[in-house]
Parts: structure tokens; sequence; C-alpha cells
């Protein structure tokens, strides 16, 4: 039996100002409607996949959809010709347009991929991509535009089933086992907890491993995270990225949470270190260090947010059950509830401003630009002081005494990632974080 990534529940975001969630209907007519995607096409159109949150386990073909920020939602049924089917992930580009991955989750039956063209009211299958009973096992579907998309399942012939598209998914590509890493014996992916930035995709497996393309599929490599797997139930975790180079995973061990940090892309691991945070689901505001956490969990609900990476969090708000969110940005982002009908609950909008200043009107030291690529400059109003890097780690890695009204911090040098500058004198001491690109 084919297994989904557990389901916590988190969300992304920037340093906070002020901050809530607005409730939203919908358009679910059944009770306990849960969200379990939603994918953010601009700051109008948001297309959401439902999942059954009754508890029953049904499998629910269903999806909501908003082109006017959602003041309004209409939900829909996605039709793939087989009621015993689950939806694995659904794929928007435009308020049109949008692809869905389906199977039968007890046996892997029924793997198809389906399009709609006109917003949901119909789906057209694309199943020439050759996803066949009973060896394969879709996992998900992506596209990156109009034309260009891929296709992944679990290995067949000890090669991973992954496809590619330039049509739109009116035919489909096999991308070649050398173009793959092999699979372990055993290993699998899941269908759920991929994740897709750009041209680049990482989906991990139940070995702990990270298969990652940079190029829209059609080339793969692989690494091992610091997990044994990424969807068991003696342990689990899920990954989350704001770009392609920096990202966080949590790994849940019983009731161990152990928290990682990459700034390669997934290369490579930080230290795991004891996850401070009480709500688990964890998602980025895109190109920012900024996460927002979630939860829907019984006697642990509400949000919370993190400005350094998740070294802190803050409390939004609690015993609210907020599930999986999406940010398109600072000001603009959603998060899942439970409707109550159609036109009652299901889905929350963020309210609120979340900045990445590095400083403001009444701020004694400026630290500008941010992020930086080479330069660092430095202005005060005050004659002497010392400022001290250090990174994610505490680890510092640059000490200097500067004197005058304007200096500059050379980080070229610097690895891609955060920084904080603490700049002190006898009569101030701030600390600024700042991203080196």
């Amino acid at each position: 039996m084919k297994k989904t990534l557990l389901l916590l529940a988190f969300t992304t975001s920037l340093a906070v100002n002020a901050q809530s969630w607005v409730t939203q209907a919908t358009g679910f007519t059944e009770p306990s409607r849960g969200i379990d995607e939603i994918k953010i096409v601009d700051a109008n159109i948001v297309w959401a996949k439902a999942y059954d949150g009754s508890g029953a386990g049904a499998e629910v073909q269903e999806f909501t959809l908003t082109t006017n920020g959602g003041t309004t939602w209409t939900a829909g049924l996605i039709d793939v010709g087989n009621t015993d089917l689950g939806i694995n992930n659904i794929a928007p580009i435009s308020a049109t347009t949008a692809w869905v991955s389906a199977v039968n989750p007890t046996d892997g039956s029924g793997s198809c991929i389906y399009k709609t063209s006109n917003g949901g009211l119909t789906w057209e299958n694309q199943n020439g991509t050759g996803f066949v009973a009973p060896a394969s096992f879709i996992n998900f579907v992506h596209f990156f535009d109009a034309n260009n998309g891929f296709a992944a399942g679990d290995p067949i012939n000890n090669e991973f089933e992954i496809y590619t598209s330039t049509d739109g998914g009116e035919n489909w590509t096999l991308v070649p086992g050398a173009n793959i890493p092999a699979p372990l014996s055993g290993e699998y992916g899941y269908n759920g907890g991929n994740v897709v930035i750009g041209n680049t995709i990482w989906m991990p497996t139940n070995r702990g491993r990270i298969l990652k393309s940079t190029d829209q599929g059609v080339t793969w490599t692989v690494t091992q995270a610091p997990i044994t797997d990424f969807g068991g139930t003696a342990q689990n975790g899920r990954l989350s990225f704001s770009d392609a180079n920096n990202g966080c995973l949590l790994k849940t061990v019983g009731t161990t949470y152990t928290y990682y940090t990459t700034t390669n892309g997934g290369t490579t691991w930080s230290a795991g270190s004891t996850f401070t945070g009480d709500y688990r689901l964890l998602t980025y505001v895109p190109g920012t260090l900024t996460i927002v956490s979630t939860s829907q969990a019984t006697g642990l609900s509400g949000s919370a947010y993190s400005s350094n990476n998740g070294l802190t969090w803050t409390d939004i708000d609690f015993g609210t059950q907020r599930g999986v969110s999406a940010f398109l940005n600072g000001t603009t982002g959603w998060c899942a509830g439970f409707s109550t009908d159609a036109t009652t609950g299901g889905i929350f909008k963020f309210d609120g401003t979340l900045s990445n200043e590095s400083f403001d009107a009444t701020t004694t030291f400026k630290v500008y630009p941010n992020p930086a690529s080479s330069l660092v400059t430095i202005s005060s109003d005050i004659d002497a002081f010392v400022v001290s890097v250090t990174d994610l780690t505490g680890k510092v890695v640059l000490e200097k005494s500067m004197s005058g009204i304007e200096n500059t911090v050379d980080v070229s040098s610097f690895t891609s990632g955060v920084y904080f500058f603490t700049i002190s004198s006898d009569a101030k001491k701030e600390t600024i974080k700042i991203i080196k690109n």
C-alpha cells in the first residue's frame, strides 16, 4: 500500500508587523472538506485540492478555485473516470488550465494524468504517459508553463519512471535511465511532500534520499538527507524550500523533532538541532528565510512565524486549526481549514504585512543592501562602533572596529545564506539580519 507523507500543518512568511487570518468559504457542499494543497498562480488566481476531513478516509476528487483573490471560491469535481482513485496533486498555470495525477492508493492501479482547459468544468485524460498498472505507481505531475512539464512515479525495472512533455501533455517522453540515479532496493517515492521551485524539483523517498532535477526533469541527481524515511511511521520528515538553495527539513521520530537547514539546495544539511516551535507544518515565504508554521493537531492548533530561518518563533494565534499554507509574497497567502457548508469556512487568507527590511526610520545603524552579493554598507551617526558578523550556527565570521559615518564590509567571499550583523557602541547595540546571495 502506498503511503502519502504525513500531513502536519505549516506556512511561510517574513518578519511580521500585524497579522491575522480571515475566513473564506471554499464552496464545498459537504461538511469537513479539508484542503491539503494550495497552489497560487498569482494574487487573484488560486487552486486548492480537497480531502475528506471527517475521518472517514473517503477518496475525494474535488478542487476549489478563486479568480478574485479569495473573495469567492468555486468548488468543482475532478472527473478521472474512476471514483476509487485518489488525487495525488494539482498543478495549475492559469485560471483555466491545470493538471492532476491520480492513482489507486492501495495497489497503484489506474495511474493517470488529467488536464482541464476550462477551469475544471471538464477534464481530459492524458494517459499517453505510459503509466500502466500493475507496475506503475504515479506520484505527481507538474507543469512549468503551458507546454513544459513532467510526471514521476516509482521505479520500474530498476529505473524511476519519469516522463517529460513539451506540448502541454499531449505527448510524453520517457526520461532515459542513464539520466536518473538508480533506486536502492525497495525504494519508492511519495504522493506528497514533493517540491518544485522554478525549474528545480525535489522528490523525497522512503530511503531518506532526495532526487533532484534543475532542468525541468530532464536530468537528475540524488543525495542522502539526514533521515531514513520521509514517510515512515517510525520516522518521517517534510521538506520546504524558499528558493533553489535555501530550505529546511523537519524530521520526526516519535515525539522528537529535529530541524535541519540547507544553503545549497539539499546537497548538504546543517547539524540537526532541537526544533523550538510548537507547530510543525513549515512553509517559506518565497525568496526569504522567514517561515510560518501551522497546525491542525488536536490540543495544539494555531500558527506562528520565524523571522530567522527557524531559530526562534513568535505565535500568531492559538486554538484554531490552521492547515497547510502557501504564500505568493509577504502580503498574500492562504492556509487550509475545514468547511462547514458551501458558504461557511474552509480556508483562511492572510491579512497583514510580512516585511524583510534590515532597518527602519528609528534605527541608529542602517545596513544595506539586503540581500547583498558583494559589499554591505553600514551607516550611522555614531563615531565609533564594533561590527561582529555571525552565521546561522553562531560562528563569528568577521569582527571589525569602525569609525565615521559610512563603512563597507566585503561579503563576496561569504557562503550564500543568512548572517547576523551585531553592531555595538557605548550607547547602542543592534542585530540586523542580512541575506548573502
